[in-house]
């Protein structure tokens, strides 16, 4: 006896602006985010997700949806059955699950009344923790119970301990928007104006090298734009490098010298019209000692001006517009689109993927 059907999205690419990759990792929350014993409710692709932290340090992931009544399951408590396994127990008639969502309990049923309820089961996702990290996996099929083929990400540059700055914004947008209003090179003078960044007077030709990285592409490491006076901050000559992958990746790792920075900013699709950006700041940079107050009152601002030319754009996607793509100052949109057909089509027909992307230098005015 299984739950009843999901609506996980399918393993098909979808028209642009609708439905979610699926057959991969999401990013979900930081490790830190996880207390032991705690249960908390996300909503991740449309689904409803408890995501906890057992009282033996192991994260879990199941469907927050009990299958008798509804309820949410994170509405619960952790507990212990008699041979020690922890199960989250339902608050609404204490049927109770494990970790890996099969059902060890209904009190209800009486002694001769026969039933396997180890048949009984919510859906799990497979959830993996890497540098301070949680990743979801999210299966095209709600029967997948296995373990994924493939590891979630490792970013270069997770040095000087915890995070120096950690920020989070729901955009309501869905993520394929956002995911392009993020790699959008050209907005930047006339979104983010502040005196320490640049301002629209101050545009100049950019001219970047890009290839191909895995499930992605990356802006090769090159030398700050000299209209972004930010970087001055760090002193020394700054080299930088940043890199997208999907779903909603991208992080850019400065150099300078043998110190290092790392931005690395998460897109989580919650729903068709909502989208969680997490940025996350690590550094063994003395400037996010001695400066930490201003860097994280620009980047919250960052955010902020995004959110709003997210909300004005939304004002014109309520009419579904058909949406004009340039080149070079697009060519990353275009390759994100190539990235998820390409893929959803070969997660469909069980085979490697194959980067679409292929090496070249893009130009631009910003």
């Amino acid at each position: 006896m299984a739950e009843g059907d999901s609506k996980t999205p399918s393993a098909r690419a979808p028209r642009f602006g609708e439905g979610f990759l699926t057959d991969i990792w999401y990013f979900a929350a930081l490790s830190s985010d996880l207390k032991p014993g705690k249960l908390q409710r996300f909503e991740i692709l449309g689904e409803p997700i408890l995501i906890g932290r057992g009282r033996k340090g192991e994260a879990y992931a199941v469907r927050d949806i009990c299958p008798h009544r509804a309820a949410p399951l994170s509405a619960g408590k952790l507990t212990a059955e008699a041979d020690g396994r922890e199960s989250v127990e339902c608050p609404y008639h204490g049927w109770r699950f494990g970790l890996d969502g099969a059902c060890t309990a209904i009190p209800s049923l009486v002694a001769d009344q026969a039933m396997d309820v180890s048949k009984i089961r919510v859906r799990r996702f497979p959830v993996r923790e890497s540098q301070g990290l949680v990743f979801i996996w999210i299966s095209a099929d709600p029967r997948f119970d296995g373990e994924p083929d493939i590891d979630p990400p490792v970013f270069p540059g997770v040095v000087g301990g915890k995070p120096k700055l950690v920020d989070r914004m729901d955009f309501d947008a869905h993520i394929d928007h956002a995911v392009v209003g993020l790699m959008d090179p050209a907005h930047g003078p006339y979104v983010h104006q502040q005196w320490w960044w640049r301002s629209a007077k101050s545009q100049h030709e950019k001219s970047k090298p890009f290839e191909p990285r895995e499930a992605g592409f990356a802006m090769v490491r090159h030398e700050p734009s000299k209209n972004s006076r930010a970087y001055a901050i760090l002193g020394g000559q700054p080299l930088t490098e940043i890199t997208f992958r999907i779903p909603g990746l991208r992080w850019e790792h400065v150099t300078v010298g043998r110190r290092q920075v790392l931005s690395l900013t998460c897109l989580t699709a919650l729903s068709e019209k909502k989208t969680r950006i997490t940025q996350i700041v690590w550094s063994d940079h003395p400037a996010f000692w001695l400066m930490k107050p201003l860097i994280a009152a620009g980047a919250r601002a960052f955010l902020r001006q995004d959110g709003d030319m997210v909300n004005l754009q939304n004002e014109g996607l309520r009419y579904d517009p058909s949406l004009l793509w340039i080149d070079d100052a697009d060519r990353q949109a275009k390759w994100y689109q190539q990235l998820k057909r390409e893929w959803a089509q070969s997660r469909r027909e069980g085979r490697a993927f194959v980067n679409p992307v292929e090496p070249a230098r893009l130009r631009w005015r910003s």
